[in-house]
């Protein structure tokens, strides 16, 4: 396997990644993009920070990336969408940099209510102005968050220690939680109309790109200040420098920019009041460490053992959890795989029923296996990332039930597909807590490996059946390595699956198909 490195990383993140065996690093820092455009197709693995942007272009030229890494927090350089529609998992590393960027953000604070830059700058040429730079106490004033994820969290129970009053928005966090760090949940306009200071910790999508404009600076107090080191693009630049010109804003700290590096001709970077940095939020030697080691040992856990961490578009499995669920993803998957082959691929509506020791756990990564394993027989580049998405786009609908009581095993999945010629049923589970088993066909019941490659025939239930079949098969100098049976009366039909060690060809097939009492017959590989 191979993974591309861009926009540099801490050494001991490349480090991690060399001392894999078989595992090929490219470092590329400094790539133009059509320079990556041309080499992205040669690698599973590519690893950015903010620099490089991996667009749906570069995506579609990427023919064999399974995981895409950011070193950092935000991932509004990486089109998520498109990398989810080509199965491609997207994960960032967003615990790693939370204490510094909160640190960041308290240390621009301070040192915009206290005007430390200028009173630097004015100093060091000669100056001594204390009357001009006094500033404002933090003690009693009203600190307004937007977005209360791990950095605003962070930020807010900094807050506490400066006795301050917090208000937070954030319509993903809930009023209970809030109240349990000392914060009070309310709507954005009343955070405008009621902080003294106001600070940004919210991703950059289109809700929230230039949520800080000039109808939302006319309803803040006047002398508020401003504080952004989350994403460029949630403020409008003009419309906050003319804010500060006009006396309504009483300042403002920027570490990050609409467009990075940011034009001297940017107006926030002629006003006194401004403070700015350039990006430097995750700029610490902590949080560059943090940051590498975590996304390298993600990404890698991905490649080698299917491990989910940190995923922004897939349901995160750990190792340790992927120890207890990683025998039903399989199992899930090779259900799938199986009913698509044998009953068709033309879904209208997929059924799946968790009974028993299984639904202890979260099961949506089992669904997906489920639903990548019926898709994929027709759908090129499906995964566990994307079967849902495109399931959806094509109109199949899915639905889970949970049942905790055990039905016939401690742990079982049926999965029933209604096709637009007919209605299905395969169930699975698993012996010993890991071997998989196929335990029932359409009402019949039995005991299969799915392994390999395996012919399930229905037939009428009648001597000689059976015999017929082993014969022909053998006659076709192939050999058995497993049969499994199920009937449900005698006399009827039966169900016989014939594991065979290589595949049988399409012509065979068909002879096989017309002989006497043969139902009809299918070849599945698993």
């Amino acid at each position: 396997m191979r993974i591309l490195v861009c926009d540099g990383l801490e050494k001991t993140g490349v480090e991690i990644l060399q001392s894999v065996e078989g595992l090929v690093v490219t470092e590329r820092p400094h790539l133009k993009a059509d320079e990556l455009a041309e080499i992205i197709g040669d690698f599973e693995g590519l690893i950015v920070r903010s620099k490089t942007q991996v667009t749906a272009d570069l995506i579609e030229r990427a023919a064999k990336l399974r995981v895409v890494g950011r070193a950092g927090t935000g991932v509004d350089n990486i089109d998520v969408a498109a990398a989810t529609r080509r199965g491609i998992i997207v994960m960032n590393a967003a615990a790693g940099n939370t204490v510094t960027t909160a640190e960041h953000t308290w240390a621009m604070l301070m040192a915009l209510a206290r005007k430390i830059p200028q009173a630097v700058a004015s100093t060091k040429n000669g100056g001594w102005e204390k009357t001009k730079f006094v500033g404002v106490e933090l003690m009693n004033k009203t600190l307004g968050i937007i977005g209360l994820g791990r950095i605003g969290s962070t930020v807010a129970d900094r807050a506490r220690a400066f006795g301050m009053n917090v208000l937070a928005y954030d319509p993903y966090f809930t009023p209970e939680a809030a109240r349990e760090l000392g914060i009070d949940m309310t709507s954005l306009d009343e955070i405008f109309a009621r902080a003294d200071f106001l600070t940004l910790h919210t991703p950059l999508i289109e809700a929230t790109r230039n949520i800080i404009n000039a109808a939302s600076l006319d309803k803040m107090k006047t002398g508020a200040r401003i504080v952004n080191c989350a994403r460029g693009g949630l403020i409008d630049e003009a419309a906050l420098a003319a804010a500060i010109r006009a006396g309504k804003i009483a300042g403002a700290a920027i570490d990050v920019f609409a467009q990075e590096p940011t034009p001297p001709d940017n107006p926030l970077l002629q006003l006194e009041a401004v403070i700015v940095t350039p990006h430097l939020g995750a700029s610490t030697q902590e949080a560059q460490l943090g940051v590498a080691t975590m996304i390298a040992e993600q990404v890698l856990d991905y490649l080698q053992n299917n491990a989910v961490r940190g995923a922004v578009n897939a349901p995160s499995v750990s190792a340790e959890l992927l120890e207890v669920i990683g025998p039903y993803i399989t199992l899930g998957e090779k259900l799938g795989l199986f009913q698509g082959q044998v009953f068709g691929h033309d879904l209208r509506e997929v059924k799946i029923e968790y009974s028993g020791d299984v639904t202890q756990h979260d099961v949506k990564p089992i669904t997906q296996a489920i639903l990548t394993g019926l898709l994929s027989p027709v759908i090129e580049r499906i995964s566990m990332v994307n079967a849902a998405l495109v399931a959806a786009e094509r109109g199949i609908k899915v639905s889970e039930s949970l049942q905790r009581k055990a039905v016939d095993f401690a742990s079982m999945i049926r999965v029933q597909t209604v096709t637009a010629a007919k209605e299905s049923e395969v169930a699975g589970a698993l012996f010993g807590k890991r071997d998989a088993r196929i335990v029932r066909i359409n009402g019949f019941n039995t005991e299969a490996i799915p392994k390999g490659h395996i012919l399930v025939l229905f037939n009428r239930d009648a001597p000689g059946v059976l015999g017929r079949i082993a014969s022909f098969i053998g006659d076709k100098h192939i050999n058995i390595g497993r049969l499994y049976l199920g009937r449900k009366k005698i006399g009827e039909s039966a169900l016989a699956m014939v594991q065979i060690d290589h595949q049988m060809p399409a012509e065979a097939l068909k002879e096989l198909a017309a002989l006497p009492d043969v139902i009809s017959v299918q070849q599945v590989k698993l």
